[in-house]
């Protein structure tokens, strides 16, 4: 895949999708906007790949929007407005409903689109001196392209907060109020992000895709008698699975599980 706006290299079983556009602090036009959905929905459907990690060239990990993008958008028509903004909701979902778990590696700040970016992503790791912004109301505009996974991320108390003042905020309270899952130094961030990456490849490559389906399904359900058939199916179904089968007999009989060697 050869891009524009982005680079991908792979290494093993996991591949690295990197923005490449330091000289605007990795802004987002619809150039960057087509390539990322593109990218994600290539190399999710990859059989070869485990994992992949979100990653950015330069100091800032994303600014957001394109001025040059922003001010073409404020010629548009309403239709036009609409029909664009749906191209960025689509990127972002695209990231989200990835069959790959997807690592945010955020080196740098993180503001308004971007924090979408992040939030779209499985797993959260940035550096300490990264910082995080919600800025749209500054602009007279709202994150609404944004907002589903957002206030996945963060809840909704804390996107209450940060929607409306537009505060800027350290990765220390990205850690608190849950939107960051790991705050690390510039040094260890490389490291930590391989371990995570290397559990995440050292573990069966289905029931990672289904874990992954699970909380999406789950998460905000009510406890009743469909979630429990439900659910009960799904463990029924992963169980009576090649790679379920495999993995308790590889604990059972003490040796590696046959995924490792594929």
């Amino acid at each position: 895949m050869a891009f524009e706006t982005l680079t991908i290299t792979r290494e093993e079983r996991v591949a690295t999708v990197t923005l490449n556009r330091p000289d605007v602090r990795n802004a987002f036009n619809e150039t960057t906007i087509a390539e990322i959905k593109q990218a994600f929905s290539e190399l999710g459907e990859d059989d070869a790949l485990r994992a992949i990690v979100l990653a950015a060239n330069g100091p800032a990990f994303c600014a957001g929007a394109d001025l040059n993008w922003m001010k073409k958008m404020a010629g548009y028509t309403h239709a036009e407005n609409h029909a664009d903004a749906l191209q960025l909701a689509e990127m972002l979902r695209t990231i989200y409903l990835c069959p790959k778990p997807v690592v945010a590696k955020v080196q740098g700040d993180c503001y308004a689109g971007g924090m979408g970016l992040v939030a779209a992503c499985d797993i959260i790791v940035a550096v300490e001196e990264a910082n995080f912004c919600l800025s749209e109301v500054k602009l007279g505009l709202i994150p609404a392209t944004i907002s589903p996974y957002v206030i996945k991320a963060m809840g909704e108390n804390a996107s209450r907060r940060y929607f409306l003042t537009a505060e800027r905020f350290g990765a220390r309270e990205a850690l608190r109020i849950g939107f960051a899952h790991e705050v690390v130094s510039t040094e260890t961030l490389d490291a930590k992000v391989t371990e995570i990456v290397k559990a995440l490849v050292n573990n069966s490559p289905n029931a990672v895709q289904q874990a992954k389906v699970l909380v999406r399904d789950v998460a905000g359900q009510p406890v009743n008698d469909a979630l429990l058939a439900d659910t009960a199916e799904r463990i029924a179904q992963i169980r009576a699975s090649d790679q379920g089968r495999e993995g308790v007999a590889s604990f059972l009989e003490k040796r590696k599980p046959a995924w490792l060697n594929s």
